[in-house]
């Protein structure tokens, strides 16, 4: 049987380059959470002390087998939950992921003939009611059914524990298969009178659904902390896991207190053949940036004030922002239709946990800062043109050369990659250089590609300069042999 406590232990509280034709580019491609195989997404909206928790679960398997187990600072009574549609993840997602951007160059000569285009373009088998309510199963221990709901295609309980070892002989009762080391990870919840959010799926119910995917749940309540317990994720893991975090408050950005919030790095430019491996580009990127920090911080993705009344929102957009619908279905409460001064401030946060370098839950604060940030990343065409002939086409070539060297090296830098693979990209247009750029800069110890046309003129002089030079030397060695 597969390990039935996954868990998305979620709770208690809450919560421009140089040359460029356009003022915002052109998006091409984004590095969306999809990338990243053991993740979970989470919306936590924040509003003084309402904390709204929107859940989404990537389960794959026999449904009969998923449950999931929340701890809660309260019994929720059932207006507080709701199903919702998965695609509310999909759009916080895809407007928020890092993203890729071309820009163009202007023909330094004059005139440019390109066309510009937009490229846009944890589980349980299911148990009878009579049987949750029977004597023998609320009583173990101190555990205590406090609230169960059948919600759509989902049977809800809530439970309080007076100790840890109980709430396991509970779970276990009920056909739980618990980790070893859960009673640790148990205990302070229960320490701190935390109440258990278990949800199974119904299984009469979802085979009426024509989806492969477990709607997302959504919780309300009230509560002074502004929190994301990990621990009780980490009690069936041995590894670390990801985890995307979509959240929107009326201030500013939500950063994290008990953990550094670091930005990940932005506005970088890269060669062009990253393109069509960006996503590998993205985790390469992360993984790097993950181990200098030391695997013990939360990475700032994207964090933008997106209120209605705000005419930019991105820069390039992916796509269409989100809208005030669903603002209000990720549980934005505060949010009106037709209501265009209200302030809604959008922040994604990427964390990659473990046990050994998150040893506590993750602490958050809104903060009134408004600065706008998002992870792209910069891909500059050169000039369409093959006439760069005019000096000033001479000198963009030059610079072309610099440019792209640096790509590559801001490449090696951010990922890791070796730069030896881009020399053929950094020479490519040396062809169209004179004699006296080429020369001009060899002298600079750079390498100059000897243009293809050419092959045969220059095996013409190296055969010239051979037939000089080796008669000479054999005569000198002559004379001296001589002397």
């Amino acid at each position: 049987m597969k390990n039935t406590l996954t868990t998305l232990a979620i709770a208690a509280a809450l919560l421009i380059g140089q040359h460029a034709l356009a003022f915002c580019g052109f998006y091409v491609a984004k590095a969306d959470a999809t990338l990243f195989n053991n993740k979970s997404e989470v919306i936590l909206v924040r509003n003084g002390t309402r904390n709204v928790i929107t859940m989404s679960s990537d389960f794959k398997g026999d449904l009969s087998e998923f449950a999931m187990v929340v701890p809660v600072p309260t019994v929720l009574a059932e207006k507080d939950i709701r199903v919702v549609e998965r695609r509310i993840f999909d759009v916080m997602n895809n407007y928020s992921a890092p993203r890729l951007v071309n820009y163009y160059d202007n023909n330094p000569c004059g005139y440019d003939m390109r066309i510009y285009e937009d490229s846009y373009s944890m589980a349980v088998p299911t148990m009878a009611k009579e049987e949750l309510e029977s004597e023998k199963l609320t009583t173990i221990k101190g555990v205590k059914i406090e609230a169960q709901y059948d919600i759509d295609e989902y049977n809800i309980i809530i439970l309080s524990a007076k100790e840890s070892d109980g709430l396991q002989l509970w779970l276990e009762a009920n056909g739980y298969k618990v980790p070893e080391s859960a009673r640790q990870v148990l205990e302070p919840y229960v320490r701190s009178n935390m109440k258990f959010f278990l949800v199974k799926v119904n299984l009469d119910k979802v085979q009426n659904r024509n989806s492969e995917y477990l709607r997302p749940i959504q919780i309300r309540f009230d509560h002074a902390k502004f929190m994301l317990p990990l621990r009780l994720g980490m009690a069936n893991s041995n590894g670390s896991q990801d985890m995307i975090v979509y959240a929107l408050t009326t201030e500013g950005r939500v950063e994290c207190t008990n953990y550094r919030t670091v930005k990940m790095p932005t506005d970088r430019n890269i060669p062009l053949y990253v393109e069509p491996k960006f996503g590998d580009f993205y985790k390469s990127l992360f993984e790097k940036t993950y181990k200098q920090e030391g695997r013990n911080a939360v990475f700032l993705e994207y964090a933008w004030n997106v209120s209605p009344y705000t005419a930019v929102k991105c820069d390039p957009c992916v796509g269409p922002p989100p809208v005030n619908y669903d603002f209000v279905e990720a549980g934005a409460d505060w949010i009106t239709q037709g209501n265009f001064n209200q302030t809604i401030f959008f922040t994604r946060l990427h964390v990659r946990y473990s046990r050994d370098k998150f040893p506590s839950d993750l602490q958050f604060q809104v903060t009134p800062n408004n600065e706008n940030f998002q992870c792209r990343y910069v891909m500059t065409y050169p000039a369409s043109s093959e006439d760069f002939t005019c000096d000033a086409g001479q000198e963009y070539l030059v610079d072309l050369y610099n440019r792209r060297k640096k790509e590559v090296d801001e490449l090696a830098a951010l990922t890791g990659w070796s730069a030896a693979n881009g020399s053929a990209y950094i020479r490519e247009y040396n062809k169209h250089l004179n004699p006296r750029m080429r020369e001009n800069l060899r002298n600079e110890g750079a390498p100059v590609a000897i243009p293809s046309g050419n092959y045969r003129q220059w095996i013409v002089i190296t055969m010239l300069i051979t037939l000089i030079l080796v008669p000479m030397f054999v005569m000198r060695k002559r004379a001296v042999a001589t002397r």
